[in-house]
């Protein structure tokens, strides 16, 4: 997901010693730290960097969005690089819902549909949106049939309401109603997502449900060896899709093999280190994922690599030299095609998470204590010098 504001500030660059194409921050609007800051580290300000030659014809770009105008504007500059857009209906982030975007478009139906039905109107490649399960079945079946009119080309259900935490089990049978109600009376693709980790997972929930497809965030995350696809002879069908495809499914590949593939993709097309080692560490804990699967998703690595081992990395050459990767698959000319990142990342985020967190809240707690003082300094006061408190107030 890039937030609409984001991309529209940015040029479109063919970087040709990439083979990608990169959507750049214009620096007209940095400040000159800022600028000085690149050049010292040698970093390009690229917001999104597709790579054609893998992603063609398989690219879906989700926009953060609140507002048609501002989803509009986003979508005509990155559609002829991508196949279809997303818009997010379902962030509980506070950045996001503060912003009117994500779930908060849930309980502003008519915004929502504005944005779906400006798009449809206005590019050239589907729309859809992803959702999350409302207050109760009847005012989600509502919402996504309303969607749809509004002329959404398919619609994802996350299986979990606002609040829901990720370790808390997705509500499957929610799903199963939700999904069968709409589907009855729509033919629109419905595409499902939550706490779907294996194949046998797909099948089963797709089955119930009858929905057109599932979507994956987590799971991907743990393992993304869960896209290969098993054979679809009719021979081999009962085999394809049995037990044989749950946790210790054949088709997934180790672990380790899985971080390594990534990092040989990061060598090919230099992104940021910090977000490479954002990612592997993603990769390489159970924190989001729900509490009574967590026993099915190992995290050993025979090469002794640790979240810690990862964070004290400064580079990705540093990285790739822990998952023992070599660089000889660096692209020739991704030297000095970095890209930066406007993300502060601290490493307690996965060290020690709970200090990261009281430490945050502790900081939050002491500006609300100071936006509060700035404000009771700026109430107008009366003629008596009083801020806003009448004769009659102070008697009382």
């Amino acid at each position: 997901e890039i937030v609409d504001r984001s991309i529209t500030t940015c040029d479109r660059v063919v970087n040709e010693k990439l083979g990608t194409i990169d959507y750049v921050r214009k620096t007209g609007g940095m400040s000159a730290k800022a600028l000085k800051r690149l050049k010292a580290k040698g970093e390009i300000p690229v917001i999104l960097r597709i790579a054609p030659e893998l992603e063609r014809g398989r690219l879906i770009y989700q926009i953060g969005t609140g507002e048609s105008t501002l989803a509009l504007a986003a979508a005509l500059q990155v559609q002829q690089d991508v196949d279809g857009l997303d818009i997010n209906m379902g962030c509980p982030k506070k950045f996001s819902v503060s912003g009117g975007m994500g779930s908060a478009l849930l309980s502003d139906l008519s915004r929502a549909c504005d944005i779906i039905k400006t798009l449809r109107a206005n590019v050239d490649v589907p729309v859809s949106a992803k959702i999350r399960l409302l207050k109760d079945d009847a005012s989600t079946v509502d919402f996504i049939r309303s969607l749809i009119k509004a002329g959404a080309n398919a619609v994802t259900i996350h299986a979990r309401e606002v609040g829901d935490e990720s370790q808390q089990p997705a509500k499957w049978d929610r799903l199963v109603n939700v999904v069968q109600a709409v589907k009855a009376v729509e033919s629109v693709p419905i595409i499902i997502n939550g706490d779907l980790y294996t194949r046998n997972d797909f099948t089963t929930m797709k089955e119930r449900t009858g929905a057109d497809g599932v979507m994956l965030a987590r799971p991907a995350l743990y393992n993304v060896s869960l896209f290969k696809k098993p054979l679809s002879t009719p021979d081999d069908a009962a085999a394809n899709y049995g037990s044989s495809h749950g946790y210790d499914s054949s088709l997934l590949e180790s672990k380790t093999s899985v971080v390594q593939s990534y990092l040989e993709h990061c060598l090919m097309y230099a992104p940021n280190a910090k977000n490479v080692k954002y990612v592997v560490c993603e990769m390489m804990n159970n924190r989001r994922n729900p509490s009574r699967l967590v026993p099915n998703l190992p995290m050993t690595f025979p090469g002794g690599q640790s979240i810690k081992s990862v964070s004290n990395c400064h580079s990705l050459e540093e990285i790739c030299q822990l998952w023992d990767v070599t660089s000889s698959g660096a692209r020739s000319g991704a030297t000095g095609q970095g890209s930066a990142t406007e993300r502060h990342y601290d490493d307690r985020y996965f060290l020690d998470p709970e200090a990261l967190k009281r430490e945050r809240n502790s900081k939050t707690t002491q500006d609300a204590k100071k936006a509060a003082v700035v404000t009771r300094e700026e109430v107008p006061k009366n003629d008596e010098g009083t801020a806003g408190i009448t004769k009659r107030q102070r008697v009382e």
